[in-house]
């Protein structure tokens, strides 16, 4: 088994193009691509984060057909300006929590498998990582120029903490009431999500 590691940080929009022109000005770096999740019916833009580790924008693909299922993130019920609303850990094998299911996806060659909560909101409020594992596939954050973006903290808030978490120094855990932020160091100096 390996242990697990942060994988990425997720920012949800309304629209993509809202969060895109938001966090390329918070940042100071232009996202990649990215693609389209045709089984969830969203779409996202990366930024790297350093190695094997990156920031994930996504909303809703207007152009999609809408899933049988919730979407993941909660993006079925999101409102409001873009935030953070998650974060993924890398393990294999997964290891699904209660009222979680395994999901098998793939976009050109990358291939993966991810833990998404059957409501489609990430449990504990986001504080609790969503699952991902990458197989023996390349990784997005490999092919992603370096603007020098990078996790520099993960402070998780909430009553009981996670079931699984990494052993990582940025990832700091206390009891209160739910709350998940993130500090980058960007080419603008430090942010706070």
């Amino acid at each position: 088994m390996a242990a697990p590691a942060f994988d990425h940080i997720v920012i949800a929009a309304e629209t993509l193009a809202e969060g895109e022109v938001w966090l390329t000005d918070l940042l100071g770096a232009a996202p990649e691509p990215g693609g389209k999740h045709g089984f969830m019916g969203t779409h996202n833009r990366l930024w790297r984060l350093g190695d094997r580790e990156y920031l994930e924008l996504i909303a809703i693909d207007p152009d999609a057909t809408p899933p049988p299922y919730p979407r993941w993130f909660g993006l079925d019920q999101f409102g409001g300006p873009p935030r953070l609303v998650a974060w993924v850990i890398r393990t294999s094998p997964l290891q699904p929590q209660p009222s979680s299911s395994v999901m098998q996806a793939a976009r050109g060659d990358l291939r993966w498998q991810i833990t998404i909560p059957d409501s489609g909101t990430s449990a504990q409020d986001g504080v609790a990582p969503l699952q991902i594992d990458w197989g023996d596939g390349p990784h997005p954050a490999d092919r992603m120029p370096d603007h020098g973006l990078r996790l520099t903290g993960l402070n998780l808030a909430h009553a009981k903490q996670p079931a699984i978490l990494p052993d990582d120094p940025r990832i700091k855990v206390r009891t209160g009431a739910a709350r998940l932020t993130a500090r980058l160091s960007t080419p603008r100096g430090e942010v706070v999500l």
